[in-house]
């Protein structure tokens, strides 16, 4: 273990410039609590209620005498214009102001969040910023990304001197306003007009701007991604957050595996599968990553750093387990870091202890040939989830990027009732059209199973690893997910899963094709019992 000096975190609020937009009395209550005010999250004025100062944990009313509309006009008037969005900001500070409208559109309610500049929190990452390589954040949300994310833009401008251009979607990294907040340093910013617009504006600033280093928070969409792929491959440094919490996470994102080179399944010769003694079907990175750095944010205090991305999804794709490197800032400020541990080769056609086959690696693989089966299309369904179910099994089918190449389409079941002009032209050249019920892998790997006659698993346990899945799926993306349908007491065992993982579930149809929906339930909703529609 080695040990990093680091500098001592320091922060800026510009409270003074909020507590100056509040009505008198509200200002006053709040001045009164001077000593508390660090700690200051938001102040909540919603007509007809007493104004509120929300702290961690708990919150705190301000005056006994209610906002009244007056106390609403007197904060608009000098806050200014609030966008589409309902957002309006101060000029040069990070604190952002959230109006609640009536049916006519007359303000009802604000949320002024208190915005804060941390400086001092990239120190225990500073030697990777300097390598120039570009870095994507990972993080749950309020981790600090995008507090991460506005030091490094300053660093690299100023200490660094780069061209630094910042596409700023949400107005969280410089502030809501023409003037962006100094935390930014001499880095440049781009507001974006609409949330949907994000990957055009990452293209302009490159095409018209000439920057060394484009920054964007939160990389969400396919367009997204793939415009972060041309930034890269112009030799632009890239620095970005992204949804999820893990590598691992991404890699299992459709929309954003790309980031990190995309999976593909290759298919041996036989010669080649005998000398590897492994499954024909392997997977394999699919391109070079766009990141080649990947940082897990843990805490304030606690990074996990993947310095060779491209190495680390192709051990994953093996099977083995990476070792990160870990970085931790102590009660001293001192940077501890605790060096990648390599991790043990797994030999091909290892079983783990579900009796899973890993998945193997093919690097490009001489004598590689490809047998001939299925091209499937998959029309709103995740490739990657299929090239998974594909390896799995291990069975000759491939992918193709266009239903006119294929022999038959995977489709969902819902895509498939719509009318609409693609699946017509299937239809009258006579495509073969599959319809899932949801977009897992288990689905899939069931649809192989049987389209290649192949023994199926037990039914016990295919229902369980489906409502296993789609409780990941649920918790990931927040979408429902049907699941096949089962008789009485499979259906009992996946409502039983749910219920472990904190999720609703509801048995819907009429036999043979009851089945159950795993679904969210709204912060705060009361728990169903998914067995409570279900006979005893």
């Amino acid at each position: 273990m080695t040990r990093k000096k680091s500098r001592t975190l320091r922060i800026t609020d510009d409270l003074d410039r909020l507590l100056e937009r509040l009505p008198p009395a509200v200002r006053c209550a709040l001045e009164a609590r001077q000593e508390e005010l660090v700690d200051l999250i938001e102040v909540v004025t919603d007509l007809g209620r007493r104004p509120e100062a929300r702290f961690p944990g708990r919150f705190e009313m301000l005056t006994e005498d209610p906002v009244t509309r007056d106390d609403l006009r007197y904060m608009v008037d000098r806050i200014g214009a609030f966008g589409k969005d309902n957002r309006a900001g101060i000029e040069a500070t990070l604190h952002r102001i959230s109006a609640i409208r009536n049916r006519a559109g007359d303000v009802v309610g604000l949320t002024a969040r208190v915005g804060r500049a941390v400086y001092g929190t990239i120190d225990i990452l500073r030697d990777v910023i300097e390598s120039g390589r570009s870095i994507l954040l990972l993080g749950r949300p309020g981790v600090g990304k995008t507090t991460m994310l506005r030091e490094v833009a300053r660093v690299l401008a100023d200490d660094l001197t780069r061209r630094v251009v910042i596409v700023d979607t949400s107005n969280e990294i410089a502030g809501d306003g023409d003037i962006p907040h100094p935390g930014i340093g001499m880095a440049r910013r781009m507001q974006v007009p609409q949330p949907d617009q994000q990957h055009a504006v990452m293209i302009e600033a490159v095409e018209n701007h000439s920057p060394e280093v484009v920054v964007v928070d939160e990389i969400g969409t396919e367009a997204e991604a793939y415009a972060a792929r041309t930034i890269a491959e112009r030799g632009v440094m890239l620095v970005a957050t992204a949804h999820g919490n893990t590598l691992e996470n991404l890699l299992m994102n459709p929309t954003l595996s790309d980031l990190v080179g995309g999976i593909q399944v290759v298919t041996l010769s036989d010669e080649e599968a005998r000398r590897r003694k492994t499954q024909k079907a392997v997977l394999e990175r699919k391109a070079p990553p766009t990141f080649e750095v990947i940082v897990e944010i843990r805490d304030t205090s606690t990074l996990v750093l993947h310095e060779d991305v491209a190495g680390t999804i192709d051990q994953m794709l093996r099977g083995q387990t990476p070792e990160p490197e870990i970085r931790t800032r102590n009660e001293d400020g001192e940077v501890e870091v605790r060096p990648a541990v390599p991790a043990p080769r797994v030999a091909p056609g290892h079983r783990d202890s579900g009796g899973q086959a890993a998945p193997t690696l093919a690097g490009p693989p001489p004598g590689h040939e490809t047998l001939e089966g299925p091209r499937i299309f998959p029309y709103a369904v995740s490739r990657n989830r299929l090239s998974r179910a594909i390896g799995i099994l291990g069975v000759p089918a491939r992918i193709v990027r266009n239903w006119e190449e294929g022999d038959l389409v995977l489709t969902l079941r819902g895509q498939e009732r719509r009318r609409s002009a693609v699946f017509d032209r299937m239809r009258q050249r006579n495509m073969p059209i599959f319809a899932l019920r949801a977009n897992t892998t288990a689905q899939m790997q069931a649809f192989l199973e049987e389209y290649f006659h192949l023994p199926q698993a037990d039914q016990k346990e295919f229902a369980a690893r489906e409502a296993e899945e789609a409780i990941r799926v649920v918790q990931g993306s927040g979408q429902p997910v049907d699941l096949s349908p089962q008789g009485l007491q499979l259906r009992r065992l996946q409502h039983e899963l749910a219920q472990g993982a904190h999720l609703g579930s509801r048995s819907l149809g009429i036999e043979p094709q009851r089945h159950v929906r795993i679904y969210k339930q709204a912060p705060g909703a009361p728990t169903e019992d998914g067995l409570s529609d279900e006979p005893s």
